[in-house]
């Protein structure tokens, strides 16, 4: 899958400003992964796609020596503000800037779903994770955002969202290395769909995989996508498909 990188750091660069109150997906995934770590506790941490450094923190207040990494600056910028980290590094998750075996834990919390191959994705984080540490990452799986995609169909004929790896294909990328795999699903009400709409802006994650012609949402498709996304008691709801994947590196 082709991405366009410098797109995505440009997305995620705007949303940098605003994205912790909007983070609310991250928080809970990255919260389940720490669960599934347990009591690991790693002299080094490499933070990849570390965003605000929100996780970033949370390593750190462990004791742990973290080093941050992001595509765009304008987080890095914003993680280092909040003094996230001990080292921030502007880089992708492809080609890590780092030497093979530096850290304990690579930690991604949703960011592998931008890279264009999950494989080389792993195969980096793996390289610099030293023998007998771990590498833990999740990621969006095919499935997610049901009701973004049911409701635009009624108004447009373009996809408004991306496509995302099945469980078996997240598996595969991890290329037969020992993998504790776990999956569930995460839903977020919301008030209105322009609320649910601007949680997708926030988080930066309105790049598409494939270009759409750039648009302004019109009062008349705001209403026609409010009649046609599903409600659970009223409320407008996000579903997400998430993978979580801890694997240790030999």
């Amino acid at each position: 899958m082709s991405v366009n990188k410098p797109a995505i750091a440009a997305a995620f660069g705007r949303a940098a400003g605003h994205y912790d109150q909007f983070a609310g997906l991250q928080r809970q995934s990255g919260e389940q992964l720490l669960t599934l770590l347990g009591g690991t506790r790693p002299a080094t941490v490499l933070d990849a796609g570390c965003g605000t450094g929100w996780f970033s923190r949370v390593w750190r207040q462990r004791g742990t020596r973290v080093l941050a990494l992001d595509i765009s600056p304008q987080m890095l910028e914003s993680a280092a503000r909040q003094h996230s980290a001990d080292q921030y590094l502007n880089g992708d998750i492809e080609q890590l800037p780092l030497d093979d075996g530096q850290v304990d834990l690579v930690w991604s919390n949703l960011a592998v779903q931008w890279c264009s191959a999950l494989s080389g994705a792993v195969s980096e984080m793996c390289r610099v994770t030293r023998p007998g540490g771990q590498v833990a990452f999740s990621t969006l799986l095919s499935g997610s955002l049901p009701e973004l995609h049911q409701a635009w169909r009624e108004v447009d004929s373009y996809r408004h969202g991306n496509r995302f790896l099945t469980r078996e294909q997240v598996i595969a990328a991890c290329g037969g290395r020992s993998l504790a795999a776990h999956d569930t699903q995460i839903t977020l009400r919301f008030p209105d769909v322009l609320t649910a709409m601007r949680s997708l802006k926030g988080i930066g994650a309105t790049h598409l995989h494939e270009g759409r012609p750039a648009t302004t949402l019109t009062r008349g498709q705001l209403t026609r996508l409010a009649l046609a996304w599903p409600r659970q008691q009223g409320e407008y709801v996000l579903s997400y498909q998430l993978f979580y994947g801890v694997i240790r590196c030999d």
